[in-house]
This record gives C-alpha cells, structure tokens and sequence, in this order.
C-alpha cells in the first residue's frame, strides 16, 4: 500500500540537518548519471510505487535446508545491441531470457561492457542502466535497475560487477532491459552511441546469508530546489512488508545527481545529505563521488576527473547499501520516506530575483536545472 506525507518525520529532517542521532554512512555513496549535450535533458525514467501484490513478486521461499548449489550457468543479455538515437530512438532496448529457475548461488557476476559503433563512441558521459522489467508492455509495468553506469567520453568500458544478492530478482524467464541516455546515432558528428555486451555468469553455492527476497521500492526521477515542487511530493512513502521468515534486511539505493549552472553548481557538482525515515529510524549519507581518477576509463577528454554527485563518467554506480535489520520486523510492513536536505536554486526560471548561478548560466537560458535519479529495493536474508 501507498501512502503520501508531505513533509519528513522531525527526525529524519533533523538528521538531514546534521543534528539528532542517526545512522549514517561515512564512506562516499556512489552513483552514476549522465550529463546531456546541452540541448535535452535525461528523461526516459519509469517513476514507480509499490503496492501489496508486487511486494513479494521477487520472493524466494525455500528455506536453507532445502536449498541444494545451483548449476554453474553464463547466460547472455545482450550481445552487440546498437544503443542510439537518429532516426530512430533506440536508445533502449528489451531482451526476453531464461534465467536459473531453482538452486542457489554463491555468487552471480554482471559481465557489462560498452563499446564503439564503427570505433565512433558517443563524444558525451551518459547515464545508463540495466535491470529487469515486470508486466512490460502494461499499465503495470515496472522497471527494477540491476545495476547503474556512465559510459566514458568517447571510449569504451567495462566492468564485473556482483550481484549475487539479487539472486530472488534473477531467477526464471524475465525481460532485460539496457537505457542509455545517448542522443547521437549513425552519421552523427559527435558519434554513433554505443555497442552493448552483457551476461550473467552464477556460480553454484549457498551463500551465507542467503537472500530469499527482493522488494523493489522507488525508480524514478525528481526535481530538486523548486519550492513549487516540494520532493515530499514527487517521492511517495512506500511500505515495506518484510517476509515473515527473513532474519536481516538491507536497503540497496542509487542516487545520482544531474544539471549544472545552478545555485552551488546543482545537482551534478554539489554534494548534498540525503536520507530514509524506516518507521522511526532515520538514515542519512552524503552523496559525492571524488574518486573518479582511480575508479574511471582512464585518459577520457572531458572533466572526467573531477568529484560529481555520486558517479563518474566511465564507472560504474556503487549502491549506498544500509542495513535495516534493526528498523524492519518480520510479518509487518514499515513505512519507507525519503528525504533531501534543504535547498533552493536561486537560478531558474520564473524568480523575481535571479542569483547563484554558476559556470555562465543565467536563469532564462535553458540550462539544465537540478534533478536526481533515485532507485531502492530492500533485500530480504533467511
């Protein structure tokens, strides 16, 4: 079930604030996301809510003493998939596959590699992700991201990536789907997208712990410093029903900012707090990624190298991961709210007043204002 709050619990809010206890992660949060080349801005998003019948559709209910090692498996998603815009928009693209039904896995890899069409990479960092897709082609469906990338200035990429915990999501016969938010194609100057290779490789094992389920939660973009748009109304509090035979619980979240020009160079090049209420237990972290020289494509053109909120071009996004075991109870649903720190873009349209801006923006020139992806789920351990 959903429910709508319009402003954050106090305490959440203090925590956001810096006061008041909280938990909060200390290690940089990372994230990936794109800029555009100026003349558009990321939109291909699928905001989502949960309700109770899809609360468990990712669930596994075996328990471990009936749980026999899976057989070792490489599966192919996608094999040399054209990502571009042009004449067409395929900027996206759906593959039907068949996934390891029963057994457990000790470990699942996401083998993810970009490459150059005709050795022509898109000139531009974009934001990319790859995830699982239920109901599709319905009023229902839903997008479930897998994992989060930026694709490197004109080069390509690759990375290995673990996903094992996830193993309740990947199971059985599922609709991959891979989003590049590319806006070059054949013939273009600034390049003809992007070439996409990925597969899951299992490996067969018990994990310890072992996930049995996994509870999507929000994917979906918002606004960020327009009053007139409040994000306690863009971001709907959800319910987590917690599996009544899980024993721990931990929150997997991407967040990445995007838009510059803005008050404090918004939302790409600020570093800002951002927070979960789980029933009466606030969370919080700062998302900003300063590590892009050592993590990133090496020898990019651009700013590659420099600290964004949550990414880098050429790396992949790491999940804020939190454990909730503490906040959740087995059997009961708990209310989910996220907030973000107080701020307001003085450079935007519309203002009586326009001030703030940064790098030659003004607030009537289009620039792109301020904005964040967001993606959670909840995983769920026997």
């Amino acid at each position: 079930m959903v429910s709508i709050r319009r402003v954050a619990p106090l305490a959440l809010a203090l925590a956001l604030a810096g006061h008041g206890d909280a938990a909060e992660s200390t290690a940089t949060a990372g994230a990936g996301a794109a800029t555009t080349d100026g003349s558009s801005t990321a939109t291909a998003t699928t905001a989502t809510t949960l309700d109770a019948s899809s609360t468990a559709a990712a669930e596994s209910t075996t328990t471990g003493a009936d749980v026999l090692p899976g057989v070792d498996a490489e599966i192919p998603l996608f094999v040399g998939e054209h990502i571009y815009f042009g004449d067409e928009n395929h900027r996206q693209a759906d593959v039907q596959v068949s996934l390891p039904a029963d057994g457990a896995y000790a470990k699942i890899t996401l083998d993810l590699a970009l490459g150059c069409p005709d050795g022509l990479c898109d000139h531009w960092d974009r934001y990319g992700t790859i995830g699982v897709v239920q109901d599709p082609g319905t009023d229902h469906e839903r997008f479930i991201e897998v994992a989060r990338f930026i694709t490197a200035y004109r080069l390509p990429a690759q990375w290995s990536l673990d996903v094992t915990d996830l193993r309740p999501l990947l199971a059985g016969d599922l609709t991959f789907r891979v989003f590049i938010d590319t806006w070059v194609g054949p013939g273009h100057p600034q390049g003809n997208g992007w070439l996409v290779d990925a597969r899951l490789v299992y490996e067969g094992g018990v994990p310890s712990p072992r996930p049995i389920a996994v509870l999507p939660l929000w994917y979906q973009t918002f606004d960020a410093g327009d009053a007139t748009k409040p994000v306690a109304e863009q971001v709907p509090v959800l319910e987590i029903a917690a599996p009544p035979e899980a024993t721990s619980f931990r929150l997997r979240t991407h967040i990445t900012g995007h838009g510059f020009g803005n008050t404090d160079n918004c939302a790409e090049f600020c570093p800002k707090t951002h927070g979960f209420m789980v029933g009466d237990d606030p969370y919080v972290t700062t998302i900003w990624r300063d590590d892009c020289f050592e993590t990133a494509v090496p020898d990019q053109l651009g700013t590659w190298t420099f600290p964004r909120a949550g990414w880098c071009p050429g790396a992949d996004v790491i999940p804020w991961e939190v454990d909730l075991t503490p906040s959740l109870v087995p059997g009961l649903s708990t209310p989910i709210t996220y907030a973000l720190a107080t701020y307001e873009n003085t450079c935007r349209p519309g203002l009586d007043t326009c001030v703030g801006c940064n790098a030659g923006a003004t607030c009537d020139d289009g620039h792109s204002l301020p904005f964040y992806y967001l993606s959670s789920l909840v995983i769920a351990y026997e």
